[in-house]
């Protein structure tokens, strides 16, 4: 009797495993971060383990330990930098780079239709126009990091704690995910919004509510983009909401998220058959 009752429950957990996890290479993250106003010294090796244990992803890091707006990056240098990439997730803070060849070198890999991710300051970097406080005519020279991201953004209040909602219901990336509310944190101003952008989530402090994350259809490729300006403090980064958030944004900018917001065959949690 208990042999056969064993013989279907190892059977059983050998075909989820099967279902769950087939043979799939996995996805190759680059996550890019330093710079200014931020402990990315410690939100590195957050983020890297937090999209890691939810996804079939290796995410490599290029870090910057430069707290200026003016850091740069040792990766940035190689010709083709994101060649063998899936994905390149900015987070870095570098504000006061308005160099256009350093700006469209950085570009040249998402141009080509390497999907990006973009999270907090990555909003407010590379930028070239003399005014980022006012709206910036798309397909300018002021307006190549915006026409990448699908929004304009040039600062923020007091922090505060946001009232995240998901307003788009139909959004793979937010499917089952519950509105939340995080600890203190910086609601980023929208000072233009594209109109090719969708809208995936927004924020609110008081009488204050703005677009805090969205997708994108970036240049003549359509490479995706997803963008959200959550993300200050270490225990925002380190929330098991936002992780799980990100990592649902990582794998739609990637194309391996169904319609329902979960992974494709293969790209779900990882277990010893995928890593």
């Amino acid at each position: 009797m208990k042999r056969s009752i064993l013989i279907p429950a190892l059977a059983a957990v050998f075909s989820f495993a099967a279902n769950a996890a087939p043979d799939a290479k996995p996805l190759k993250a680059l996550l890019i971060l330093g710079g200014c106003c931020h402990d990315y010294a410690t939100q590195k090796d957050i983020l890297k383990a937090g999209i890691e244990e939810r996804t079939n992803i290796t995410v490599d890091i290029c870090y910057s330990a430069d707290k200026g707006t003016k850091a740069t990056f040792t990766c940035y240098e190689k010709e083709n930098w994101a060649e063998g990439y899936d994905v390149v997730i900015h987070d870095e803070c570098s504000a006061d780079i308005k160099d256009l060849a350093v700006v469209n070198r950085i570009l040249a890999p998402h141009r080509a239709g390497t999907p990006g991710v973009n999270l907090h300051c990555a909003m407010h970097c590379y930028r070239t126009a003399a005014n980022v406080g006012k709206p910036v005519d798309s397909g300018t020279d002021g307006s190549l990091w915006f026409d990448y991201l699908g929004l304009q953004s040039s600062g923020h209040g007091a922090q505060l704690p946001i009232d995240v909602s998901y307003v788009d219901p139909a959004s793979p990336i937010t499917k089952g995910l519950d509105n939340w509310t995080t600890i203190k944190e910086e609601l980023y101003n929208n000072i233009s919004v594209h109109p090719g952008i969708t809208q995936v989530a927004k924020g609110k402090q008081g009488n204050s509510e703005t677009i805090i994350a969205w997708t994108n259809l970036y240049g003549d490729k359509k490479t995706r983009v997803f963008s959200t300006t959550l993300g200050h403090n270490n225990e925002t980064v380190s929330d098991k909401r936002y992780l799980d958030f990100v990592t649902r944004g990582v794998l739609w900018a990637a194309n391996k998220l169904d319609k329902d917001g979960k992974p494709l065959p293969g790209y779900g949690r990882p277990t010893a058959a995928t890593k």
